[in-house]
């Protein structure tokens, strides 16, 4: 259309920062095995995306493992929380371990697909009941092929290690180097039909995470540690904690990035609580302390995502100075709008010369360097208890005072 001679003409300027939504980190994706369940809704090595409080689903999810992982996930939602978004791929078992290794092996990498196929992107992956083991003394295959798909897919993963006692959890943690990788060691008692049974703990801590995720916004800056498990009674073994001895068996797991589950105790000073069953872990499987707190790798991971979001929208248009100054203070604002709601302690946004030299330019290319410093937990406080020599000053002018104030 031409420009009238006489008249109004509207415009839509492109040169503005732009605000973006936040992707959902909280969608779970469960890759295990079921055998009983229907396979019409659940056909073997298929991807089937679900809301957890779906009737038709729940009564599908046949027994054992995966609808112990549904039903661990749902009892640990938050007030208001009514469902978790899930998506499984049910494995089948094989004629022995190995081959149940490898069918579950085939659905980690089928969940790749997950936001193709069915239009989710799960961000916390487990896999319960299949990595604790370490056949042949060897690495769990199944921890082995998570890091690509979760690097792929900005997730964390889950993991269930050897629940039996801390030096076999502590021989199977030497096996695995990834920020991305969350493990835990002890496993879960839930009450089923008629008497208590040994689960899996990892669907309990992918629901922990979903309900501290709801309770901020749906978003995956805050840590899980020292927050209660719901629906359980007991864990498989007691583990010996105490806030102040670093000796006990809970805090040397700890200190080799194992998570743990331990009971409150009524009257217990250095117990973790004084009731229920709570969760303490803040440390993955990563290499050194950048980033080896979970929360943080998530949280730098939400903010990649929406960078990504913001940049897309730009893309495609002609290099000015305008657009460029838009898409930096799209990038700008966002960052600064975490770091006002916490989320962040704070923030920068370089432009390098350096990085955007005249010819890297001409080639459509520009290069931002956004910096984020995470908010760390909170997990080691010191009280330095000292006599205070002034009180006893006060109380010597006391006496002089009231002793004249008499006389």
């Amino acid at each position: 259309m031409s420009a009238p001679q006489f008249g109004i003409i509207n415009l839509r300027p492109e040169n503005e920062p732009i605000p973006v939504m936040g992707a959902d980190f909280s969608k779970i994706g469960i890759i295990t095995t079921s055998e009983d369940a229907d396979d019409e809704v659940f056909p073997a090595l298929t991807l089937v995306n679900f809301s957890s409080s779906e009737p038709t689903y729940l009564a599908a999810l046949g027994t054992g493992y995966l609808a112990d992982a549904v039903k661990g996930v749902n009892a640990q939602l938050g007030p208001l929380g009514v469902a978790a978004d899930i998506t499984v791929v049910r494995v089948a078992e094989g004629v022995d371990a190995a081959a149940t290794l490898t069918n579950v092996i085939a659905g980690v990498n089928l969940m790749k697909t997950a936001p193709e196929v069915v239009n989710r992107t799960p961000r916390i992956i487990i896999c319960p009941g299949y990595t604790a083991s370490r056949p042949e003394n060897e690495a769990n295959p199944v921890v082995a092929a998570l890091p690509p798909v979760l690097n792929a897919l900005l997730a964390v993963a889950i993991v269930d290690g050897p629940d039996s006692s801390r030096a076999a959890a502590e021989t199977w943690r030497e096996d695995i180097q990834s920020e991305r990788i969350i493990p835990v060691a002890v496993s879960a008692r839930v009450w089923e039909v008629d008497e208590a049974v040994t689960r899996p703990m990892s669907p309990r801590i992918a629901g922990l995470m979903v309900r501290i995720d709801n309770a901020n916004r749906g978003e995956p800056f805050h840590p899980i540690a020292n927050r209660p498990i719901f629906g359980i009674v007991g864990t498989n073994r007691p583990i010996a904690f105490s806030l102040t001895d670093g000796a006990t068996e809970g805090q040397l797991m700890l200190a080799a990035d194992l998570g743990i589950v331990v009971r409150g105790e009524i009257g217990v000073d250095t117990a973790i609580a004084d009731g229920g069953f709570v969760y303490i872990g803040t440390e993955s499987c990563a290499e050194g302390e950048l980033w080896s707190q979970f929360h943080q790798v998530r949280g730098a991971d939400y903010l990649t995502v929406k960078m990504m979001r913001i940049t897309r929208q730009f893309l495609g248009r002609a290099i000015n100075a305008d657009m460029v100054e838009a898409w930096l203070n799209s990038i700008k604002f966002m960052l600064r709008d975490h770091k006002a709601a916490n989320d962040i302690l704070g923030y920068d946004l370089e432009f390098p010369k350096s990085l955007n030299s005249s010819e890297q330019i001409r080639l459509g290319r520009l290069t931002v360097r956004p910096k984020i410093e995470p908010a760390p937990v909170f997990r080691v406080a010191t009280h330095e208890v000292r006599r205070y020599r002034p009180a006893i000053d006060e109380l010597v002018a006391t006496i002089i005072s009231r002793l004249s104030a008499t006389s």
